[in-house]
């Protein structure tokens, strides 16, 4: 019985990365696409829109890696 629930946690843990993978992938897409709208239609903001990308991408980065860091743990539980 523990080899089962051990390969179902490996199994899980590699579909959460995955997820969260994906998940941070589109997010960071969709913050990078809407930057460069921003920016192609006020040129002159382009630096308060950087700056907000940049610390929007580091948030979405952050929960990503927390996602990882969970799927990890689960795996070595």
């Amino acid at each position: 019985m523990g080899d089962l629930a051990t390969a179902f946690a490996y199994l899980a843990a590699g579909i959460g990365a995955g997820l969260v993978t994906i998940g941070a992938g589109l997010g960071i897409g969709k913050i990078a696409s809407a930057a460069m709208d921003g920016t192609a239609r006020q040129p002159e903001a382009t630096n308060e829109i950087r700056t907000t990308m940049i610390i929007a991408a580091a948030l979405i980065e952050g929960v990503a890696l927390i996602g990882a860091v969970a799927c990890l743990l689960l795996s070595f539980k």
